[in-house]
């Protein structure tokens, strides 16, 4: 899957491991919703895709694979997530293989001798690259907790401890530390971006929900979240982030840890369906049902993004579904 499809230009960017395992996930969810085969054979040939992308030899999975230059820690998780995702569905033996194999990568190649996880590494070296504060995907802070929640699912699939305390060791870092992530940056629209990466570690507490430091973080996390949303999207806003805040609230309200706040959220479903490109006539399918990126003031930003595609089409799923007498969704379900 490509990390964007750049609509001005009509053109994908390359393939990308990480973006490939949410659509895995994508697609394993659809299936679960949908009960449609193609769902579940689209998500098995992304899954097995990845299963390639695995370099036995330097025991990496890469950012990408032609040439592979990077490993992204961050990546790695949301590749085992994707994996694990289409494992439940299928039981296939190599995705859970697979999956168990890059989850201890992060745990071997990604340690600092500071106790934290470096962001990225360069290959084949495995050199961690300099760090930038500024930067939230070339830190080490509280957004990493969505992915050590790989670690917190396969502790659950295999009962080996050391997936356990790896995310445990995330959790109480992300909880030490996430008061100090936002605003992080003078510029309004990095704020926007660093809100992306906020609702990662607000997804990332869910696992934890009904312990009372993570529910009083996800309650005040959510409202501060939701206020940084408000105050720039006039100038600059992102579809994933209205998607993202509006999952973790109903998540957060089905486990019983957050309330739900029907206005707020009924504000972020409208504005997310706002983004979506609706069918022309003739079609094109190269657009066509995606959900644009972002809007700077009136104007849509040229990019249809998988990722906000993902999140948006769960997020008004899960949105439909909190009705009354809706099945609630499983957190592992989470894309």
């Amino acid at each position: 899957m490509a990390r964007y499809c750049l609509t001005d230009s009509r053109r994908n960017l390359p393939a990308s491991t990480e973006i490939t395992g949410y659509a895995a996930s994508t697609l394993a969810y659809l299936h679960s919703v949908t009960h449609d085969a193609r769902y579940l054979d689209r998500a098995r040939a992304a899954a097995h895709f990845l299963v390639r992308a695995w370099d036995p030899a330097s025991r990496t999975m890469p950012f990408e694979v032609d040439p592979p230059q990077h490993t992204y820690f961050f990546d790695c998780g949301i590749i085992v997530r994707g994996l694990l995702a289409v494992w439940r569905a299928t039981a296939e033996k190599e995705l859970l293989d697979t999956a168990i194999a890059t989850a201890d990568s992060m745990l071997r190649d990604f340690a600092s001798p500071d106790g934290d996880f470096h962001p990225i590494l360069e290959l084949p070296s495995k050199t961690a690259t300099p760090r930038d504060p500024l930067r939230w995907s070339r830190s080490a802070t509280c957004y990493q907790l969505k992915s050590a929640m790989a670690w917190c699912d396969l502790y659950e699939i295999t009962g080996h401890e050391r997936f356990l305390e790896a995310y445990e060791r995330v959790l109480a870092a992300g909880l030490r530390s996430w008061a100090d992530f936002l605003p992080g940056h003078p510029e309004l629209a990095k704020v926007m971006d660093r809100l992306h990466a906020f609702s990662y570690f607000l997804e990332g507490l869910l696992p934890r929900a009904s312990r009372p430091e993570c529910a009083a973080a996800l309650r005040d996390g959510i409202r501060s979240a939701a206020h940084y949303l408000r105050d720039i999207a006039p100038e600059f806003a992102r579809s994933d982030v209205y998607a993202q805040i509006l999952r973790v609230r109903l998540f957060a309200d089905w486990l019983g840890a957050v309330p739900l706040d029907l206005a707020a959220a009924e504000h972020e479903a409208t504005q997310l369906a706002s983004f979506q490109q609706p069918e022309s006539n003739p079609s094109d399918p190269l657009v066509d049902g995606g959900y644009w990126f972002g809007r700077k003031g009136a104007q849509l930003l040229p990019f249809i993004n998988p990722v906000s595609a993902a999140f948006a089409c769960q997020a008004l799923q899960l949105w439909v579904s909190s009705r009354p007498g809706a099945a609630h969704a499983d957190r592992h379900l989470l894309i």
